[in-house]
């Protein structure tokens, strides 16, 4: 997985810098004005940047060569240790394209809303879950959908 790129970390400083300090999103301001804009994408980006950093020091460690336990459980443990952590890796960079998702609905004021519906997806979910493209109510039937498709 690339590092997290000169442009993503440009951007990030001067989202940074831009914010007054100990920002927080609230419902006394408009919604997805351009401060709350910002912090999202100050959250985004920060996370796609921890993403990277942990996946480069994975591919550190598998550059630094298998690890070569004598004992067979030993080497059991650290073959399910390291399927584990590529499972997780895995998941990590399906996150980062839903992460830079987020970030195109930023920069085309789209971010914040329902795709479903069109409502406003609301503060406290997106400081929860910052790549939620649905509203709860509209997650939660979604997911009632899915499940029933599920079970037949």
């Amino acid at each position: 997985m690339a590092a997290a790129s000169s442009e993503d970390i440009n951007i990030l400083e001067r989202v940074k810098d831009s914010l007054p300090p100990d920002y927080v999103p609230g419902d006394d301001e408009p919604y997805m004005n351009d401060t709350q804009q910002d912090y999202f994408r100050m959250l985004l980006l920060e996370w796609k940047k921890s993403i990277h950093s942990a996946s480069s020091a994975t591919i550190q460690s598998l550059k630094d060569g298998p690890i070569r336990d004598a004992d067979l459980n030993d080497r059991a443990s650290s073959e399910t240790e390291w399927s584990i952590e590529l499972r997780t890796r895995d998941r990590q960079r399906k996150l980062i394209s839903k992460i830079d998702s987020a970030l195109r609905k930023i920069d085309e004021g789209e971010y914040g809303f329902c795709e479903v519906t069109g409502d406003p997806i609301g503060l406290k979910r997106l400081i929860a879950r910052p790549v939620a493209t649905m509203t709860v109510e509209a997650q939660e039937a979604h997911e009632r959908r899915e499940k029933v498709s599920r079970d037949d």
